[in-house]
């Protein structure tokens, strides 16, 4: 199997995988006066801001929900949650370009490398989804139980995420406008996602192209949830499951192929 022999070898170098996510998360506020701080700061003054402008100052308002908070939980549900899947993609085309010292000079299973991304990746999100979700709970719109059914639709996105990661990672290594074009293409992508307007905003013509775009049915599944406090459309899901197996799938026989070749470019 090509994941298990890959696998196998990250689980040996587990200490350096964990040491590299903890240099990562200390390195970036060593110098800082508030340090590690700045990871709750940041976070709660755009949740503040959402909060306080949509919903008190602009009275923004959902079509068929009467909470106060739903259009600034609305907007975190979204842009929290696509800052994972941005910070992941982002960070894993260029890791191996990063990295490029460390992989001439060291012998390490150059997969503990994306590892290493999405941990790191995941550590901020855990902070900062956990500040909001102490807003919901203090606001007192904290779903309930249906909370739990996020868990499954972020492993999803989680594995998209690093499965497309990893395709323009490699090919970054040899094409290196990869990098570029998909920075350009990551904002038209963030715009053409409900995230910031309802689905309902959109003319039809425009709305049924929603269905080529993967992220709008991950980011419409947390607003389901957490703004209408019910299970997502499963169904909705099942086109980005087959798009999540083949971008891993891709990704691993990219990287397996092209792994020696990438010390070459580098």
């Amino acid at each position: 199997m090509i994941s298990l022999s890959m696998f196998r070898g990250v689980w040996r170098y587990r200490g350096f995988v964990l040491g590299s996510v903890k240099r990562e998360f200390q390195s970036k506020y060593r110098n800082s006066l508030f340090g590690a701080l700045w990871t709750i700061l940041n976070p709660l003054a755009m949740i503040t801001v959402y909060t306080v402008i949509f919903s008190e100052v602009m009275g923004s308002r959902l079509q068929g929900v009467n909470s106060t908070f739903a259009y600034s939980i609305y907007l975190c549900a979204g842009a929290l949650t696509w800052g994972l899947f941005a910070e992941i993609t982002t960070r894993a085309q260029t890791v191996f370009i990063e990295n490029a010292n460390l992989i001439k000079k060291l012998q390490f299973p150059r997969i503990c490398l994306p590892i290493i991304v999405v941990l790191n990746a995941c550590v901020n999100f855990a902070i900062i989804f956990g500040l909001f979700t102490a807003f919901l709970v203090w606001s007192g719109t904290f779903p309930g139980a249906v909370y739990l059914l996020l868990f499954p639709v972020l492993a999803l996105q989680i594995l998209f995420s690093i499965g497309l990661g990893m395709v323009l990672g490699v090919l970054n290594v040899f094409f290196r406008d990869v990098g570029q074009f998909f920075g350009i293409l990551l904002q038209f992508w963030f715009w053409f996602t409900p995230i910031v307007y309802p689905v309902t905003a959109l003319p039809k013509p425009i709305r049924e192209l929603l269905v080529f775009n993967p992220m709008a049915a991950v980011i419409a599944s947390y607003q389901t949830i957490l703004v209408h406090g019910r299970a997502p459309d499963w169904a909705s899901m099942l086109p980005i499951l087959v798009l999540t197996v083949l971008c891993c799938l891709m990704g691993l026989l990219l990287f397996r192929k092209r792994s020696g070749e990438m010390v070459d470019e580098l």
